[in-house]
């Protein structure tokens, strides 16, 4: 199959949906964050992927997908193009995207989004304070 990846990374909000009533179709999208790794060890960097999700596989994604929840996301590679105004003058410019073909949860299901924002010493004084 031509133009297909797989990407592992964490669900970075909760997944938003937008019908279409001249067709009744629907999108679902979410983006995901996935480490990207370099010869440099100290360099920690992320990089954020929007994923789109079309009908079924989208009401999937509604029902199993919350922030914070490791995915192994499987798709095309797809480009969305649009014209923005800058400094008076139109560009057009185009953005990336993964178009959904399938998804797998990983891990653990996150407990809270409280729990996703502490921070790992925060965490630490509230077990010590119970």
């Amino acid at each position: 199959m031509n133009n297909q990846l797989t990407l592992v990374g964490h669900v970075g909000q909760d997944p938003r949906s937008i019908s279409f009533e001249n067709t009744g179709n629907k999108v679902v999208k979410f983006s995901l964050a996935v480490k990207e790794y370099s010869a440099n060890k100290d360099e920690k960097a992320t990089l954020w992927i929007d994923v789109d999700a079309w009908n079924g596989l989208g009401e999937r994604v509604l029902k199993t997908i919350t922030k914070g929840r490791e995915v192994v996301a499987t798709g095309r590679l797809a480009m969305t193009t649009f014209t923005k105004e800058i400094d008076g003058v139109s560009v057009k410019m185009s953005k990336p995207f993964v178009r959904l073909t399938s998804f797998h949860l990983c891990g653990p299901r996150p407990a809270s989004d409280e729990a996703l924002d502490e921070k790992p010493s925060d965490k630490k004084k509230l077990a010590v304070a119970k």
